[in-house]
Order: structure tokens, then sequence, then C-alpha cells
């Protein structure tokens, strides 16, 4: 079994990538709601902000920051995974593995996490999660997906409509201090 290594940071910035275990199901954009009842319900006992989240029809990418004492994510992304299968009605498809120990089929066992070192990385951490639907071919254009938090970020900072131009409203709204800065808490 593979050795996995993960950075405990109590309060860190991370990049997470979560993925179905059928990359061809379109599961998390048509139970969309039951996503948002589980992240929901995972922050309400185990508090974490979501400074950017996209939800793409067969994986997600997310950028949380964790409580100032904290550093278990791994429990978190446990508990949304678990909410959000109990959920939505059996009917995947079950290796012999997954049978025999009476999982569901619907996660990958695991996921990706990065820690954000810096104000670069996050904000090419934050590009990336509001591009990824252009990428995959979904849209044409970044404010065309539905599924994103690029559409409360265009609300909370008053920027532009256009991914294009919200790069340099972010940095001019970070420098007018009305905001923190990454893996900062909001007030």
């Amino acid at each position: 079994m593979p050795n996995y290594r993960r950075a405990f940071v109590a309060g860190g910035c991370w990049f997470f990538t979560v993925n179905l275990f059928d990359r061809r199901s379109r599961l998390l954009v048509e139970h969309i709601d039951a996503l948002r009842e589980a992240v929901r319900a995972t922050q309400e006992r185990f508090p974490f902000q979501v400074d950017a989240m996209v939800v793409l029809p067969d994986h997600i990418h997310a950028i949380w920051t964790l409580p100032e004492d904290d550093f278990d994510f791994s429990v978190r992304w446990r508990l949304i995974k678990v909410r959000f299968s109990k959920s939505i009605p059996r009917g995947e498809y079950l290796t012999e593995t997954r049978r025999a120990r009476g999982e569901r089929g619907i996660w990958q066992r695991r996921y990706w996490e990065h820690l954000i070192r810096d104000e670069r990385d996050y904000l090419h951490h934050i590009d990336y999660c509001w591009f990824n639907p252009v990428k995959h071919g979904l849209v044409a254009n970044v404010e065309d997906w539905l599924f994103s938090s690029f559409h409360r970020d265009m609300r909370e900072y008053s920027a532009p409509g256009r991914f294009e131009d919200f790069e340099r409203a972010l940095a001019e709204h970070a420098r007018s201090g009305r905001s923190a800065g990454y893996g900062e808490r909001h007030s």
C-alpha cells in the first residue's frame, strides 16, 4: 500500500480535488441540492470557510480555510461524502470489494489536496476552480456555469461580471483593505 503523506497545518488554506468513482457520472450536478446540504451540515458541525468551489458533473474543486486551531480536513470530506451518499438512491455499480465492505460506489476513496503557499498560489487555484467548466467543454464562458462560487464572489466583490476582469478587480479589492487575504477569516 502506498505511503500517503499529508501536511497538517492548523488554520491552513487548502485546495482539493474530489472525484466520483464513475467519472462519466453526472450525480453531483443532478443532485446539487443534496451536495449543498451535505456541505452545509458538515460546516455546522465542523466549521470551515469555502473560499472557492466549483462542482462539475463528476468532480469537485474547492479551496477551504480551516479554523486557526484545526487541521482535520479529512473528517470534513468524509462527512460530506457520507451525507451526500446517504441522500441519493442506490443504483450505482459496485465492485466486489465495495460490495463485501458494504460501501457505496459513489466516490473515489482518496482525494487530492494541496496546501496553499501564498497569495499567488491562492489566486492561481481560484482561477483554476472557475475556469474548470470551460476547460472541460461544459460552457464557453466562466460566468455561464451555475455550480461555481464565481457568482457569489462577483456579488461579494462587486466585480465586473466577466472572468477576464475578475483578477484585476480582486487585486484592487484586496488593496482597498475591505477583505481578508488568502486563507484569512472574513469578519
